[in-house]
């Protein structure tokens, strides 16, 4: 399903489009977005949006340097005038009128005025992928015009299947089982998190990793989780909750050799 999900999303850049990855956290939006850039050959260009983001801080503005003042072109600038791929982080998070200036480079037109300066024609092989959190916390609507201007893909919840495939690629070594039960666990994280007993932020498929990299540095699984996972929650009863699952999947006492395979310590 994710390769299928991945041919489209290369067909629609390749035919010139720009992309839109909807999906819920942890689903791998960034990681599918840089991978396709990676394909591309293009360099990359990272735009994260809040509710703070304006025109300017996309496209650029005028700075002081060497005593005169000059343009210093923003991700969206720099993208369309070398070619690259410009990714949108999490677009529903700013304002509409923020937006309304990627419009016209969005489209056929393809060029974009830049107050003060020579309008802005988009290079052939820039190409925009925007990544959207549908429902999450501080999020809006796409206005109609905006996303008309997509190609939208919806990406699916990993499932068991994809999180072994997923830290098979990351760690060779991982132990098969330990495999399981960490993608049991994440799996167990989710739905909490979808029954709305727990924030998103216990569900870091990004910390997860990191707890197990610090695990094959030999620190015990319990510190590692608690640094990756556990402590990214503030609110006491979620933190006791997400310890709890840790205790029903993870033994207390497993260290390195409980998660990778002894061939890795011998090399």
């Amino acid at each position: 399903m994710r390769k299928w999900i991945a041919m489209l999303a290369l067909a629609a850049l390749l035919t010139g489009a720009n992309l839109l990855l909807v999906g819920p956290k942890a689903t791998g939006k960034n990681i599918l977005a840089e991978s396709l850039a990676l394909l591309l050959g293009r360099p990359v260009w990272n735009a994260s949006f809040h509710i703070d983001v304006d025109a300017s801080y996309l496209i650029g503005m005028d700075t002081f340097k060497g005593g005169e003042v000059c343009f210093r072109p923003g991700p969206v600038h720099e993208c369309a005038s070398f070619g690259g791929v410009c990714i949108l982080d999490e677009i529903n998070m700013a304002r509409n009128e923020a937006l309304a200036v990627l419009h016209s480079l969005l489209d056929h037109r393809r060029r974009l005025e830049v107050p003060g300066y020579e309008e802005l024609h988009l290079h052939p092989a820039a190409r925009f992928i925007a990544t959207m959190n549908y429902g999450y916390a501080g999020t809006r609507e796409l206005n109609e015009a905006l996303l008309s201007r997509f190609a939208v893909l919806h990406l699916p919840v990993p499932g068991e299947a994809e999180l072994m495939e997923l830290f098979a690629y990351e760690f060779p070594d991982l132990q098969p089982e330990a495999g399981r039960l960490l993608a049991a666990l994440f799996l167990d994280i989710r739905e909490k998190y979808e029954e709305r007993e727990i924030s998103g932020r216990a569900l870091d498929l990004r910390g997860l990793l990191e707890a197990l990299r610090l695990i094959r540095l030999g620190l015990g699984a319990k510190a590692a989780m608690a640094m990756g996972i556990v402590n990214k929650r503030f609110d006491p009863q979620e933190r006791a909750l997400v310890e709890d699952l840790l205790a029903l999947r993870l033994p207390e006492d497993w260290g390195r050799k409980g998660f990778f395979l002894d061939e890795y310590f011998q090399n």
